[in-house]
């Protein structure tokens, strides 16, 4: 069983991986080059932008044109070939572990696993790691004003934790107490709030920073939908072997 389980989320992964790597290149990457070009010029420079503090999104897009904290610029992979490989490695590891998420789920599910029900697995996984979370905390293009990091990664925790039981309270338990559970759940954190900065704004122009939000949730849902089918392939490839 736990050779199935690694051998499906690491096929899955790697495939799915490189698959949205080409994705980003056409539709996320563009973007982040272009507000590169504004990142680090904001009028208020107190203020967090994000990037800021957080080595994966460093590591897969390259380098912050603001100092860091103590005034060196943070380390980041150059242009062209290099960003592309880190961008890569990154996807790669993000979609193993998001797949061996969805086949543990494959693994306790009574259910029969295919490509077209891993699907559904991988777009309820894009609702409670993706959707979810962007209601409150929507992605963010370099250069932008946030809110400090540790409270925005808590409040992230908290909605996805709670998005995932209140969907499975909704999909997998009978009765009325159970649907009221989930819905309380689910509209728990965003009944919180995310922590959000004390300005919004920052020097990337606001049509920018809304297509990259808009073009960030296409691409996962593409990269779930695709992780799903994957993982629900190779699971039933693997079935029908042993």
């Amino acid at each position: 069983m736990f050779r199935r389980i690694f051998a499906t989320a690491l096929l899955a992964g790697f495939l799915g991986g490189i698959g949205i790597s080409v994705v980003h290149e056409f539709t996320t990457t563009p973007i982040i080059l272009h507000a590169e070009q504004f990142e680090g010029k904001s009028s208020v420079p107190e203020q967090k932008q994000s990037k800021s503090g957080n080595p994966l999104l460093i590591l897969a897009h390259g380098k912050s044109s603001g100092a860091a904290e103590d005034g060196h610029e943070a380390w980041g992979p150059a242009n062209a070939w290099e960003r592309t490989l880190f961008t890569t490695i990154a996807n790669i590891i993000t979609g193993v572990g998001f797949a061996l998420i969805l086949v543990a789920c494959f693994s306790l599910s009574s259910g029969n696993i295919n490509g077209r029900t891993g699907v559904i697995w991988g777009m309820a996984g894009f609702g409670v790691m993706s959707l979810a979370p962007a209601l409150g905390l929507p992605p963010e293009v370099p250069g932008a004003l946030t809110a400090e990091l540790v409270p925005r990664q808590g409040w992230w925790f908290l909605c996805v934790a709670a998005t995932a039981a209140g969907l499975w309270m909704l999909v997998f338990r009978t009765g009325g107490i159970w649907i009221v559970a989930g819905i309380v759940l689910i509209a728990l954190p965003h009944i919180v709030g995310a922590p959000q900065p004390a300005r919004i704004g920052g020097a990337v122009p606001p049509e920018l920073a809304d297509h990259f939000a808009a073009a960030s949730l296409a691409t996962a849902a593409i990269f779930w939908s695709l992780l799903g089918w994957l993982s629900g392939t190779f699971w039933q490839r693997f079935e029908e072997r042993s």
